[in-house]
């Protein structure tokens, strides 16, 4: 018998390929989908892959098209994709008492992206536990605005989609055709959902990281400046890029969309405040939409185009080149202006591997981005904004549209799958899967003349 060895590189990307096929599997079954209505393959795996690489982009209206049953697949494909398929078939093996050898802990380590390999287990049991408790509290928060919109069943259904949906920052909702728009006077909800959309965005690490400080800041009755001094560097930056990000993003919403009559316009100042946080938040890699996309400004769009671009953080339900990515690449330069031979951030050196990774990851991101948008383009009849939106909006796992989506044919749908796909695993994944990786480290060269600039 053969036997077919897949290194953690490969077995990664295969993992979300696998579920997207049995995904699309079980939304072409006839009750996956309402009756009357017939789901093509097409359709069924562009479903499939927007609900397992938590896109939310979506050619059919979820609520209306499909079934109860379909949307549970959906929503198990939301969960799954968010959290991980390695990460979820682990959690399996440890419920069933199965033996963890040292391959799995290692595949394990890859699929979370943290190196922290002897606490594995424990690091995803906790992931669990938060998950669970995290989505139930943003469920029943939920309850209490859907249940008397919708009535008790609807609105508990619709509660528990809403919350796992934004806690994996899928965007999608069984509620209506205009996403979040109708219900944007909801304090409530809005704020619910923009919670949930951070905590699943800013990284499981970072949740631990602020949930032990806090637990010495009692014990040892520390100050709140000197829990936050005692946070690790990388927790540091994620909550400083977040924050930024978000405030970054508002003001430029609100600036640009201030007197425009098809968004902001119209609303009363908390409204138009609170509307421009929750387009700067869903910006990155939620998906929802308060106010019309197709409506926003050009100012707007690019603004959007960096935060898709930028996304979440590592080890969280986000996708982009994340956080972390874009604020060594912005250091990194600094570091060269000013003189400096190595990058150093809160007095840490970072190594230069993962610079090299950065800087890898956005290469080839950026690159994925120009080829996407012009394939999209020579479809005809695609301006270069809308274009340019759903391709980001893809590759980030945003899952929001200027309503391109719908109107796409089969090729153009062909070329939102394959984006959604490398923006779960990431191009660079894509391109080491590829890779032949027998280069041979201990060789080396000597240096070379080379000019740039």
């Amino acid at each position: 018998m053969i036997r077919i060895r897949i290194k953690p590189v490969h077995y990664i990307p295969l993992s979300f390929f696998l579920a997207i096929l049995a995904g699309t599997a079980l939304l072409m079954l006839p009750f996956s989908s309402v009756p009357g209505e017939t789901t093509g393959f097409l359709t069924a795996l562009f479903t499939a892959t927007t609900s397992v690489c938590v896109t939310g982009l979506v050619v059919v209206d979820t609520y209306a098209h499909w079934s109860i049953f379909g949307q549970l697949v959906i929503l198990f494909l939301i969960q799954i994709g968010g959290l991980g398929v390695v990460s979820v078939g682990a959690m399996l093996m440890i419920m069933t008492r199965r033996k963890f050898y040292l391959s799995n802990r290692m595949l394990l380590g890859d699929s979370l992206n943290v190196d922290e390999k002897r606490d594995l287990l424990r690091f995803l049991t906790r992931i669990f536990k938060g998950v669970i408790i995290v989505e139930t509290t943003g469920a029943l928060l939920c309850m209490i605005v859907f249940i008397p919109l919708l009535g008790a069943t609807k609105g508990i259904w619709a509660s528990i989609f809403q919350s796992v949906s934004a806690f994996c920052n899928a965007g999608m909702d069984v509620v209506g055709p205009d996403s979040m728009i109708s219900l944007r006077s909801s304090s409530l909800l809005m704020i619910t959902t923009m919670l949930l959309i951070i905590l699943g965005g800013i990284g499981f690490v970072v949740w631990f990281d602020i949930i032990d400080g806090v637990k010495n800041a009692i014990s040892y009755r520390l100050s709140f400046g000197k829990m936050l001094s005692r946070l690790p560097e990388h927790t540091k930056i994620v909550l400083l890029m977040t924050c930024g990000l978000i405030i970054f993003g508002a003001a430029g919403i609100m600036a640009a969309e201030y007197s425009n009559p098809d968004t902001l316009g119209m609303m009363e100042l908390p409204d138009r405040i609170m509307n421009s946080l929750f387009q700067s938040i869903t910006f990155r890699t939620a998906g929802f939409a308060s106010i019309p996309q197709d409506k926003l400004t050009e100012i707007s769009c690019m603004t959007g185009y960096v935060l898709m671009f930028i996304g979440g953080s590592p080890v969280g339900t986000a996708g982009g080149i994340k956080t972390m990515t874009a604020f060594l690449l912005i250091m990194n330069a600094f570091s060269y202006i000013n003189g400096k031979k190595e990058t150093v951030v809160f007095h840490r050196r970072v190594p230069e591997e993962l610079m090299r990774k950065s800087s890898a990851i956005f290469f080839f991101s950026i690159i994925t981005v120009f080829i996407m948008t012009v394939m999209l383009m020579s479809r005809g009849g695609i301006t270069q904004t809308d274009a340019l939106y759903e391709v980001v909006s893809a590759l980030g796992t945003v899952g929001l549209s200027r309503g391109l989506t719908p109107r796409l044919d089969s090729f153009g749908r062909i070329i939102i799958i394959v984006s959604m796909y490398l923006g779960r695993i990431g191009p660079i994944s894509m391109a080491i899967f590829f890779a032949k990786g027998n280069s041979d480290n201990s060789l080396k060269h000597a240096d070379g003349k080379f000019h740039v600039g």
